[in-house]
């Protein structure tokens, strides 16, 4: 049997009668995921690897006690888990710095410079300087869809999901945040072209 063509499902099933190779499967199909979105949330590589492990640990004791129930699938939900541990992490430091990007990490890194000359490098990295500036402006519902949206590449269904809104809520927070983006830019007189 090879566990690669099974399905999620099937894996889960699998693995909570005694397969451990089963959620090895399910984490290499969805820890790339799992781990930007934390990074994006957590704007600290380290801390999400931490985040990380709590996680696969809470799936873990769900999936052993018997407690999770297929009503969905199991990326999003395993991201609501990780969502969840994060807002929890927030909640006790009293504040919630979810879209702040450090030294150590900037979202716009992820965007590729390769072949581009020191002037070009110069202006792409002006342009994503604008950006990050101007997306720290949004709000943070609309920056949280944004974000997860284009840089974790998360489809609008799992969007929703995890930030426990409808998905016609997700689609309205991204439209603002790209019509403020743009109302933005232009208070600002920022162009982000080359």
């Amino acid at each position: 049997m090879r566990v690669s063509a099974l399905s999620d499902q099937e894996l889960i099933r699998l693995y909570v009668q005694g397969d451990e190779m089963c959620f090895e499967e399910l984490v290499n199909r969805h820890k790339d995921r799992l781990f930007t979105y934390l990074v994006l949330l957590l704007k600290d590589r380290n801390l999400a690897q931490d985040f990380f492990q709590d996680t696969l640990v809470k799936v873990i004791n769900t999936l052993k006690s018997g407690k999770y129930l297929e009503e969905g699938k199991f990326r999003p939900w395993m991201l609501k888990i990780a969502h969840n541990l994060v807002v929890d992490h927030f909640r006790r430091e009293k504040k919630m710095r979810m879209q702040h990007s450090t030294e150590e990490f900037d979202v716009f890194s992820v965007i590729g410079s390769e072949d581009l000359n020191r002037e070009e490098v110069y202006v792409q990295d002006q342009i994503h300087s604008d950006l990050r500036r101007l997306v720290a402006m949004l709000p943070e519902d609309q920056k949280e869809v944004l974000l997860m949206r284009v840089y974790a590449k998360m489809p609008f269904k799992e969007i929703a999901w995890v930030t426990e809104v409808s998905i016609n809520t997700a689609l309205g927070r991204m439209r603002y945040a790209l019509i403020n983006l743009r109302v933005l830019m232009e208070e600002h007189k920022i162009r982000l072209v080359a």
